[in-house]
């Protein structure tokens, strides 16, 4: 006897049905990446883009930190002649690059949040696709691991890469040209918390298309979701690590690297002295691993939370 749908010749073992050879990791991934196709497609011009731009601004780092301006004769380094720019400087256009390209790091999970609610898992729950995989080839809860896992390899991949890019870009991280390390957008784009960022951009974003199952809905509630986890992280970021308090009879000035938490109050037990509250460089990566840690729990509660979701809506 065999299976419905096998096909057998004398002397030959049966074949097994299409559907039954195409449920393998590889033929999953396959079908996913067919079917997503082109947010693949964009995904990697516009990391080609980003990565192009750091090379560049690399290129320019020593002369911006010497001031070269375009408007010399010729312009140096390949930037634009003064007939085209008036005077720009070196200076300018790394700076100006570094800040633009953190911002897009700091805020990837929001694009990343909303194409995994509403086109990686609410349209595909919303037009059916989604179900009849489940009849025909796959289970739901492969399906649903087959969804995640591709993009969250493939995110983790880029997103380290341009992290390293943007960090050998920036070269000693001159405050004065690349911003100092504790502004909001250079401290995600310059450690692992970017990485975490996108992960839990991913995670909530398919948690809500499997909630909402309706493409639109999921992807404004993971952008919503998204929205407040990066303000209330960003709003509290000075809580995570202890402070430093220096007290001095007089105002207290602290070295530019010092990311102040309070400025010169007076001292509680009402003493004329001042106190000051910061943290000093060297908490930068204490701040990131609990940042990271935190976001990869919560992209972890969120995965297990939609894996749950998932199987209890099962019939």
């Amino acid at each position: 006897m065999t299976a419905l749908g096998a096909t057998t010749e004398p002397g030959t073992r049966p074949t097994a049905p299409p559907a039954a050879r195409q449920t393998g990791p590889g033929s999953l991934f396959r079908a996913l990446s067919r079917t997503h196709r082109t947010a693949l497609l964009l995904s990697g011009l516009a990391l080609t883009a980003v990565a192009a731009a750091l090379v560049w601004l690399h290129s320019l780092g020593d002369e911006a930190r010497a001031g070269v301006s375009a408007c010399a004769t010729p312009p140096a380094g390949g930037l634009p002649s003064c007939a085209a720019v008036d005077a720009i400087t070196a200076d300018e256009i790394y700076s100006t690059g570094l800040s633009v390209i953190a911002t897009v790091l700091s805020w990837a999970l929001f694009p990343v949040a909303a194409w995994a609610g509403g086109t990686l898992i609410g349209r595909e729950l919303e037009h059916g696709t989604a179900q009849l995989a489940w009849t025909q080839s796959v289970g739901p809860l492969r399906w649903l691991a087959a969804k995640l896992a591709l993009p969250a390899a493939l995110l983790t991949a880029g997103t380290s890469g341009l992290v390293l890019l943007n960090l050998w870009a920036r070269g000693d991280a001159d405050p004065d040209l690349a911003g100092d390390w504790y502004e909001a957008d250079v401290f995600v784009s310059t450690g692992p918390t970017a990485v975490a960022y996108v992960l839990a951009g991913l995670a909530l974003g398919a948690l809500a298309g499997l909630v909402w199952r309706r493409a639109l809905p999921a992807a404004g509630v993971a952008l919503g979701a998204s929205l407040l986890l990066h303000s209330f992280l960003e709003r509290h970021r000075e809580d995570l690590w202890p402070t430093i308090t220096r007290i001095a009879p007089n105002s207290i000035e602290l070295p530019r690297s010092a990311y102040q938490v309070s400025w010169n109050t007076p001292a509680p037990n009402g003493a004329q002295t001042t106190h000051t509250t910061f943290h000093p460089q060297s908490h930068f990566w204490p701040l990131q691993y609990v940042e990271t840690g935190l976001l990869l729990a919560l992209a972890a509660a969120a995965t297990a939370t939609a894996f749950v979701v998932l199987a209890r809506r099962l019939p």
